[in-house]
């Protein structure tokens, strides 16, 4: 699927976020988050930030003025912070608003030269411009259920979370595995993997939730009845 599929996949994903957080009462807010040491207002503030950044890269790069997305992980580790701490209709205009301007400029990325990259930091990981709707589309989906708030992985459209899991297969690098969905005709490979590796089945969500190192769920198992570690990959 090309960086031009993506956006209406991000519209939507981004109305059911946005949805979400305006049905949250105020003191909602302030509940843990399934992020350890996040509220859910801290969530939702990343989320405002990591769309500003993104908007800031697509809008550098087609303006001749490449950024990073972030000045240091510090600052946004702490940027992050701060708008948490602020009222919740504030941080829901900035992520509206951070929404909005990103899908103005979402189209950006389809229209770069193939292997466009960018700097996440000064220096720092190289990044995928084409890949930014993507990107953001995972960012969205992952960090909607990561709320606790009623939106799970089971809900994301299973188009999505097949996407997620070959983006994870991609870049694993730990001791091969097989992962086999149970709802959707969709295999993957984890690593060097040979006929006699693990495999590890579920629903396509739920795979897609354990395999970005989230805590997996009952419907989730391994035939050899210990699931590979996720974490730190």
């Amino acid at each position: 699927m090309t960086s031009a599929s993506r956006l209406p996949a991000l519209s939507a994903a981004t109305a059911r976020l946005i949805a979400t957080a305006e049905s949250l009462p105020d003191d909602g807010w302030a509940a843990p988050s399934l992020c350890a040491g996040w509220t859910r207002g801290h969530v939702l503030a990343h989320l405002a930030l990591n769309a500003e950044a993104m908007v800031g890269v697509l809008s550098g790069l087609r303006d001749g003025t490449p950024t990073t997305m972030y000045v240091s992980d510090e600052r946004r580790d702490g940027d992050i912070d701060v708008l948490a701490a602020e009222p919740p209709a504030a941080v829901l205009a900035r992520l509206t608003a951070a929404c909005d301007a990103l899908a103005s400029v979402g189209a950006v990325a389809e229209g770069l030269p193939e292997g466009t990259t960018f700097e996440r930091t000064p220096g720092g990981r190289l990044m995928s411009a084409n890949a930014v709707p993507f990107l953001r589309l995972r960012e969205v989906e992952i960090h909607h259920a990561d709320l606790g708030a009623g939106y799970t992985a089971s809900d994301w459209p299973p188009a999505n979370a097949v996407a997620f899991l070959t983006f994870e297969s991609g870049k694993y690098d730990g001791p091969g595995f097989h992962v086999v969905a149970s709802d959707e005709p969709a295999r993957w490979t984890f690593g060097d993997a040979g006929d006699g590796a693990p495999t590890v089945s579920g629903p396509v969500g739920a795979l897609a939730w354990w395999a970005s190192g989230r805590d997996a769920a009952a419907v989730v198992s391994s035939s050899t009845g210990t699931l590979p570690s996720m974490e730190g990959r």
